[in-house]
């Protein structure tokens, strides 16, 4: 399926951006404007991907994995955090997210939430977006890093 498949590319870009750094570097805001690290990104798409596939789609009630810290969001708050954990829960969400997907008969497949009506396609293209604008993020904060550009 197309929309799956550019998904998967931009996860498997976020993925890339973060290979072969340290946790250190990981932890890193590189961008003298922005608190916004590696890391955070990661635990940022574990959250989206959860939200928007368990608890919009499958109507899971959710508890925030990382809660948010006087307005917040907790997934970006990283100093303490362990990356094995942060990658681990990344991929994990994932995988449920994928399987949420083949649940699905179709694109078109919809379910109420918050009194609207939202298609499986509305969600996978939703989450390309929020991939690609937040790797564009990931480009900036690795090149500041160590120098490394490229897709």
């Amino acid at each position: 399926m197309t929309l799956t498949s550019f998904l998967d590319y931009q996860r498997a870009t976020l993925a890339m951006k973060c290979q072969g750094l340290t946790d250190e570097l990981l932890k890193r805001s590189a961008v003298p404007t922005s608190e916004l690290t590696l890391l955070g990104l990661v635990r940022h798409a574990a959250v989206v991907e959860t939200i928007w596939f368990r608890r919009v789609l499958k109507g899971e009630q959710i508890t925030p994995r990382w809660p948010d810290v006087d307005g917040v969001y907790g997934e970006f708050l990283v100093d303490d955090a362990d990356v094995a954990e942060a990658f681990t829960t990344w991929q994990e969400a994932c995988q449920g997210s994928r399987a949420v997907t083949d649940d699905f008969e179709s694109l078109d497949d919809t379910v109420e939430f918050r009194g609207e009506i939202i298609s499986l396609r509305y969600v996978l293209t939703h989450m390309i977006e929020e991939y690609a604008r937040h790797n564009g993020h990931a480009d900036l904060l690795r090149e500041a890093i160590d120098g490394a550009v490229g897709e």
